[in-house]
């Protein structure tokens, strides 16, 4: 028999794609609002994945990812990707996004991204959310699904995931030691 435990927290990060600096800058002013503190950033990571975005935001466009200091509770993402939708509203210039913001999480066993877009591998969250599990973590490595986005799979973007995963578990490890009193 299974028992009901609080889900363990986990570290927030967001992707930016925009076209011009500062709008991704005042949008991370913002997300620290939302979220927490940044404690980390990527560089700024040429965009050509799709075309998708080109129409609405222009070019060239650029991919950011940034993660936030504060663990909090994966039951978050959805409150969190809402916020980030009212906020693209909201830099939105002319009706057309200045930027585009994916948050999500990684836990110790996978990485999360909310989106508002639903698709058979994506499982609802709350208030037409949706999570899509980019990554599996096993075995001490990122491990690709069939559906992770191609751009996810390139070493820009796990160059951040691989940090990202190694400062998860530092963090962790240290909570473990300060609540334990060793």
């Amino acid at each position: 028999m299974s028992t009901r435990c609080e889900f363990k927290p986990v570290k927030f990060f967001c992707g930016l794609i925009y076209g011009r600096e500062p709008a991704a800058e005042t949008a991370l002013a913002r997300l620290q609002e939302i979220v927490s503190g940044i404690d980390d950033r990527s560089p700024a990571i040429p965009f050509a994945a799709t075309d998708y975005y080109r129409r609405e935001m222009g070019e060239p466009l650029l991919r950011r990812f940034v993660s936030f200091r504060e663990w909090l509770p994966p039951g978050r993402l959805a409150a969190i990707k809402i916020a980030a939708l009212g906020l693209e509203q909201t830099l939105a210039v002319a009706g057309r996004r200045t930027v585009n913001l994916d948050p999500g999480y990684l836990s110790e066993a996978n990485v999360i991204i909310a989106t508002a877009k639903n698709h058979y591998h994506r499982v609802p969250l709350a208030d037409g959310i949706y999570a899509h599990m980019e990554y599996v973590l096993k075995d001490g490595r990122i491990q690709f699904l069939p559906w992770t986005y191609p751009d996810f799979k390139t070493d820009a973007y796990l160059d951040f995931f691989q940090r990202l995963k190694e400062r998860h578990r530092k963090e962790r490890k240290e909570m473990i030691r300060i609540t334990s009193g060793v």
